[in-house]
């Protein structure tokens, strides 16, 4: 089995494109980052609280796709850099591993994930301590393996977030997938039949290159459409309050980190 390429794991540091070749740590780049999915909540935050708004850091990510700007923004906790991570685990992996080269140490998410179950409601956050990876990205970082798990502090620190701000949650496995048109019913099954809650395109990849570059990463989905029935339901997963609270809780945990 290992003549795959994707089996074909090297340890080695030393790439031909390293992060910290290309980029240099910046100034003024908080050590905190919050990497938000919600592209409305990051306008309202910019929009709505401008004079919290650092926009001294002067610093975009960027793709084909174009300019990802990094916003610094001062929270009740402190200063935190807010990004959005790209969708998909190769782009996530992408950005976090410049975050890291321009000088952020401590990082949380928060996006939505598609439910396995419809029992939990639009809305009920899960925190993922653990990812079946079925996406490639995380290969590139860790051995072969059918799944990558988070810190335990980490998890502490964001279930601690949660009961002291009155936010229900469960723990439990996400499926990371990179063929969103792939989830077929079988495999549906079978995920849930090993523990999944929830399928999502980037946690696997994150805890990864968290993993790989020895920084403590957590992240706080909440159910979003259905993917546990015949048929898909939307559910109208975007259109919740969940998400702005969502933003203000990673960045709360982050600095527990």
């Amino acid at each position: 089995m290992t003549d795959f390429p994707i089996l074909e794991h090297d340890p080695s540091d030393d790439s031909v494109l390293h992060p910290q070749r290309v980029l240099t740590r910046h100034h003024d780049m908080p050590e905190h980052v919050v990497f938000c999915f919600f592209q409305e909540v990051i306008q309202d935050v910019t929009k709505s609280h401008p004079a919290e708004i650092d926009v001294k850091l002067r610093n975009s990510l960027a793709s084909e796709i174009g300019p990802n700007p990094i916003h610094g923004v001062e929270t009740p906790w402190g200063r935190i850099a807010l990004v959005h991570p790209g969708v998909g685990a190769a782009l996530a992996a992408g950005f976090f591993e410049e975050l890291i080269a321009l000088g952020g140490r401590k990082f949380m998410a928060c996006g939505g994930a598609g439910v396995l179950d419809s029992a939990f409601d639009v809305g009920h956050v899960v925190v993922p301590q653990a990812a079946v990876r079925d996406e490639g990205t995380s290969y590139h970082y860790l051995p072969p393996s059918r799944e990558v798990t988070m810190r335990p502090q980490v998890v502490d620190v964001i279930t601690e977030t949660l009961d002291a701000n009155g936010v229900p949650y469960d723990i439990g496995k996400t499926w990371t997938t990179d063929g969103i048109y792939r989830e077929t019913r079988g495999k549906v099954i079978k995920r849930r039949e090993e523990g999944c809650l929830v399928v999502e395109m980037e946690t696997a990849a994150f805890l990864a290159v968290a993993q790989f570059r020895d920084v403590p990463f957590g992240q706080m989905l909440y159910g979003g459409d259905d993917v546990s029935g015949e048929e898909w339901d939307s559910r109208a997963w975007r259109d919740t309050s969940v998400r702005e609270r969502l933003f203000w809780l990673s960045a709360e945990a982050v600095f527990k980190l």
